[in-house]
């Protein structure tokens, strides 16, 4: 059978630093590209357009639903997957997705999307290729989803169905830190979640959005509230929203109710969610119980997570640190090596591999550990640590041999 026909649908406005690796990252395996330029001032246009893209035009209308519902007017085709210039497809999921395109009574399929230098959860599922049909459409106010819609579409239409790709598809860099920060994103989720709860108070992904954000900006009473109330109103059902919710709250309370936050992490993990997904559950939960100095458990759920993921490099860091503390140096440097196998520019893997190595007595091999880690934090603009690492390393090793 052949493959249905697939068009990307984007939205895009000043991207020309990431649009030509995100449309490289689909080359040949879509058949169109279709970009809705919202009036960017940059080379954004002329680049889709190398790339092979058609490019249409309209105003910004204030949130993305309205513009990727727009976007959609212009494909053509039976599927369509979404991206956004942050993101690209991962050549290894190019073979699964095609086998799942030729399914007859899929409707939608739900993606699995790395989450490039995110300090928390480092898998998501995003909704983002879909059957061009026509009741499938964008809502939401900041994180527009087609969900609703699908949901509606079911109801009316069993016969359609839903699947996860079981291979990670997409990466993303749009949560790394620094972007964060250039592109206030933390801004403008919260104008639109703030709009977004006064229209449906209570609404479980609103309350986890904001809640969230709240917790993370030290507003821990108002995010704590806005959690539990979220939670309170989320139906068993829908395990993507229960879990950021759970994920969340018991961060928010893990230092004063660390015997609440555990049950919350267990909560999280027992939700019907592919283990990727719930990574950052089975990541903290080991932290937690490392610092009740239950190692065994904590040793465990880190390899677990390893084992499932074996490309996340926070898994066998983390795993490499519990090792250490339990006294088992060549576990913990075997972990260690991993992680920096995975991300060479990880300076505390680095720092502690050091360290672990001079407690084995493998004096140039540490000192070789810390002039890596000294190099990486001033590399990475973090020069008060690289000096502080500097002087503390030095009085256990000669540097400069």
């Amino acid at each position: 059978m052949p493959r249905p026909k697939l068009c990307l649908s984007m939205v895009v406005r000043n991207e020309e630093e990431r649009l030509e690796a995100c449309l490289t990252s689909v080359a040949g395996f879509v058949d169109e590209m279709v970009l809705l330029d919202t009036g960017s001032t940059d080379a954004t246009v002329s680049i889709a357009e190398r790339c092979g893209a058609l490019v249409h035009a309209m105003a910004w209308p204030g949130d993305f639903a309205p513009a990727r519902n727009e976007a959609l007017q212009h494909v053509s085709g039976d599927w369509v997957l979404v991206l956004d210039a942050d993101e690209q497809l991962l050549e290894s999921a190019r073979e699964p997705l095609q086998q799942l395109l030729r399914e007859p009574d899929l409707l939608l399929i739900n993606l699995l999307r790395f989450e490039r230098g995110a300090r928390q959860s480092p898998y998501s599922s995003v909704s983002r290729l879909f059957r061009n049909h026509a009741a499938i459409r964008w809502s939401g106010a900041y994180h527009a989803q087609v969900d609703d819609s699908v949901l509606t579409l079911l109801q009316r239409e069993p016969h359609w169905r839903v699947a996860d790709c079981p291979a990670p598809a997409l990466v993303h860099d749009g949560y790394a830190p620094a972007l964060l920060g250039e592109r206030d994103k933390a801004r403008r989720l919260r104008q639109a979640m703030e709009q977004e709860l006064l229209a449906h108070p209570g609404d479980p992904y609103a309350c986890a959005k904001l809640g969230s954000l709240d917790v993370s900006e030290g507003q821990l009473q108002r995010g704590i509230a806005l959690l539990e109330q979220g939670l309170e109103a989320c139906p068993q059902g829908a395990a993507p929203v229960r879990y950021e919710l759970l994920l969340h709250l018991a961060m928010a309370v893990a230092s004063v109710q660390p015997g609440r936050a555990e049950a919350l992490y267990r909560q999280a993990l027992a939700l019907p969610l592919p283990a990727r997904v719930s990574l950052g559950a089975r990541l903290n939960l080991a932290a937690l119980l490392c610092g009740q100095g239950q190692l065994d458990e904590a040793a465990t759920l880190c390899q677990q997570a390893g084992d499932l993921a074996p490309e996340v490099a926070l898994s066998w860091y983390n795993l490499g640190l519990i090792e250490r503390r339990r006294g088992r140096l060549p576990a913990a440097i075997k972990a260690y090596r991993r992680a920096i196998a995975l991300d060479d520019r990880h300076a505390e893997a680095q720092q502690n591999l050091a360290v672990a190595l001079l407690m084995s007595g493998e004096i140039a091999a540490a000192r070789d550990g810390f002039r890596q880690a000294i190099s990486l934090l001033r590399l990475q603009g973090r020069a008060s640590e690289a000096e502080d690492l500097r002087q503390r390393a030095a009085a256990l090793v000669k540097l400069d041999s």
